[in-house]
């Protein structure tokens, strides 16, 4: 059986909120996610992290590209990253890609389907929705007191 997540994270890979401001947005997700008062299967998973955690978007994802040169970076590339590092999290961002040589960091790549780095993130379970619209995202914003970034993953 298959799943898709809906996670909410911050734009910023490093930023946490407090318990309080997680409480704020995830009675907003609560209000806008449809199932959940119904217990169609939603369920809202929150996690704080200690290390900053690749949040990806599952089977969806159909490239990488380089912010540098624009060049499609390859899957072994990165499944090596991955393999290398995201076990444990990640303590720095910054990377060479292997197209061009030049530094960027692993938050900057151009994801086909987003994908993102966080310290803290509300996953929410087969929600009976696809994305959030910009204004829902703004509100999540205000409650959470920093910008927000949302992925969509099948896994």
């Amino acid at each position: 059986m298959s799943d898709d997540v809906l996670s909410i994270i911050p734009s910023d890979p490093w930023w946490q909120p407090d318990h309080d401001a997680a409480d704020r947005v995830i009675a907003l997700v609560e209000e806008l996610t449809p199932g959940l008062a119904d217990g169609v299967g939603v369920e809202i998973d929150v996690r704080w992290h200690d290390v900053v955690t690749f949040v990806d978007c599952g089977v969806n994802l159909e490239g990488i590209g380089s912010p540098l040169c624009q060049a499609s970076i390859g899957t072994e590339w990165w499944g090596d990253l991955l393999g290398s590092d995201c076990d444990g999290g990640f303590t720095t961002l910054a990377t060479e890609v292997p197209c061009c040589g030049g530094s960027t960091t692993l938050d900057a790549l151009e994801y086909d389907w987003p994908c993102g780095f966080a310290r803290f993130e509300i996953a929410i379970w087969n929600p009976e929705r696809h994305w959030f619209s910009e204004d829902e995202l703004t509100a999540l914003a205000d409650r959470l007191g920093h910008q927000v970034k949302q992925i969509r993953a099948h896994i």
